[in-house]
């Protein structure tokens, strides 16, 4: 049995703050299962820009002070992935989570700090965390709580918890009726992010639940 945590956490000095409140309009999140060792300070992470335009975020990099360098890695589109490494002044929470014996499965920017899934051993290990992000004064809401049987071993077909809210939401508004009840933008304004942002996310999160539903069965 493992235990799954959905939280909050904003401070000025977590990684990429000043980048996340200075572009609102792009979406940031951790590329998981990259292999990077976090006490090195280098992540990768994967971008999405509105209509592709990537000065102002690679401006806000300029100016973050959490960000010693980085480079682009892959582009495709509307979306890179960035490879940053961190100024030691970075609060990180991957680090403390490893030491508990966690794992952090998802990592999104939301608001001006990040919204993460952490797969945690124990309640105890949730409070050693909650622990550390109170002395670091770092910012932390505990969004959902739930156990899980067996392991989770990566991401499969299940939606990501921004797909996630994008669907629902789009469902609730009407969006999959005929006419339909609400628009990308309407949503975009609901979520607070971009009409592109919410295409994307309702594209991709159908597209997972076609795979881990429609095609297994059929396979």
């Amino acid at each position: 049995m493992t235990l799954i945590a959905i939280v909050r956490i904003d401070h000025p000095e977590l990684a990429l703050a000043h980048t996340i409140g200075s572009t609102s309009g792009t979406k940031i999140t951790v590329v998981p299962e990259s292999g990077t060792d976090p006490d090195t300070g280098q992540f990768f992470f994967h971008v999405e820009a509105d209509d592709g335009d990537f000065e102002a975020f690679e401006r806000a990099l300029d100016d973050d002070d959490t960000v010693a360098e980085y480079v682009l890695v892959a582009e495709a589109g509307e979306t890179r992935i960035y490879r940053i490494q961190h100024t030691s002044r970075t609060k990180l929470l991957t680090p403390k989570t490893t030491e508990v014996g966690g794992l952090m499965r998802e990592a999104g920017s939301a608001g001006t700090g990040w919204r993460v899934r952490l797969q945690l051993p124990s309640r105890e290990a949730l409070a050693d965390i909650w622990e550390f992000c109170e002395a670091e004064e770092i910012s932390f809401e505990l969004l959902q709580l739930y156990e899980q049987n067996g392991i989770d071993a990566g991401d499969g077909g299940r939606l990501t918890d921004a797909q996630r809210e994008a669907l629902v939401t789009a469902y609730e508004r009407g969006y999959f009726e005929e006419p339909r009840g609400t628009t990308h933008e309407k949503l975009a304004t609901e979520l607070g992010i971009s009409a592109t942002a919410v295409g994307g996310r309702i594209r991709r999160g159908m597209t997972r639940l076609i795979e881990a539903t429609l095609v297994e069965e059929e396979e």
